[in-house]
């Protein structure tokens, strides 16, 4: 008796081609700019040359990291949709619901619980990468430090995930 093959996933989900050539390249130049634009925001919004920071010498220092490490979250959060996506009837959850998070996450309430928890994952490392790595040596007071990664992880976490799929086909 022959095993019945099902193909669930046969359009990617568009989150997922943010990982993918070469549409990787317009994603990590397009997360260099959003990391550039809030970081920059945060040093005038917190208002940091107050306390002796140079603009120059601040986004030099941090820039790289911060788009490094938020890419890395935003690539977790991604492996999460990912998985369930691929694994999801292993994991006992009905085809509905595997498809909506990866192709319309509005579709199903859950699919939205999942694709914000996703993201809130994200996040949260971000945040985490920020506070703890990133600005650690930088930024010795802890509640401008915790502001500004909050911020930064708020502003640059991968709310595209929530962009549904149906809209590109």
């Amino acid at each position: 008796m022959k095993r019945a093959i099902k193909l669930y996933n046969v359009i990617f989900p568009v989150w997922l081609l943010l990982f993918f050539p070469p549409v990787i390249l317009i994603t990590l130049f397009g997360n260099y700019i959003i990391d550039s634009l809030v970081v920059t925001a945060c040093f005038f919004v917190y208002k940091l040359a107050n306390l002796g920071f140079n603009l120059k010498i601040f986004y030099k220092e941090c820039i790289l990291k911060v788009w490094l490490y938020g890419f890395l979250a935003d690539f977790i959060g991604a492996a999460i949709l990912f998985l369930l996506g691929i694994c999801g009837d292993r994991f006992g959850l009905p085809y509905e619901l595997v498809s909506a998070i990866c192709y319309d996450p509005f579709s199903h309430p859950l699919a939205v619980v999942i694709t914000v928890s996703s993201i809130v994952v994200s996040a949260a490392l971000i945040f985490l990468f920020n506070y703890r790595l990133i600005f650690r040596n930088q930024i010795q007071e802890h509640t401008l430090r915790l502001k500004i990664a909050l911020s930064i992880a708020v502003f640059t976490a991968p709310w595209t995930f929530l962009i549904p799929t149906k809209w590109f086909y």
